[in-house]
């Protein structure tokens, strides 16, 4: 299978994800994946299930929206809005973490290695209530010397 292929396939499986497909990553994912964001770093099928499915119990309504796409060769750069609400703290706000992903496929099209960017202090902490306003100060602070 060809990357540009691979990589429709690949955004399609996230852009539809849901607890039900996620038993499904073994048509994307090759079953020594490697899967790395800010808070994790996991390999294999078992381990790369577990991070999506905590994503469900977490988070509300969680989905990716992919923005963009580059393929080359055997592997291609992805970004992507990811949209959720919080099950605790605002739960009428819909959240957005933007972010990109860098995968590489082996000659079947699964991906081996998917790598998340993005910035957990801005995407992330500064939308937590208490935790937020000390990061905004922190930035605000940061930016004034």
């Amino acid at each position: 299978m060809n990357s540009r292929q691979a990589t429709q396939d690949l955004v399609t499986f996230f852009e539809t994800l849901s607890p039900d497909s996620l038993g499904q990553l073994h048509t994307v994912y090759e079953a020594q994946a490697r899967f790395k964001d800010p808070f994790n770093e996991v390999q294999g099928l078992p381990e790369i299930e577990r991070i999506f499915r905590h994503m469900y119990v977490a988070l509300g309504q969680p989905h990716f929206v992919i923005t963009g796409q580059v393929v080359d060769g055997d592997q291609a750069f992805l970004t992507w809005e990811f949209r959720f609400r919080f099950k605790r703290f605002d739960t009428h706000t819909l959240q957005t973490v933007r972010g990109a992903s860098h995968v590489v496929f082996n000659g079947q099209g699964l991906v081996t290695l998917h790598r998340d960017y993005w910035d957990a202090a801005e995407e992330l902490y500064e939308k937590l209530p208490v935790l937020g306003g000390f990061m905004r100060w922190l930035k605000k602070r940061a930016n004034s010397v």
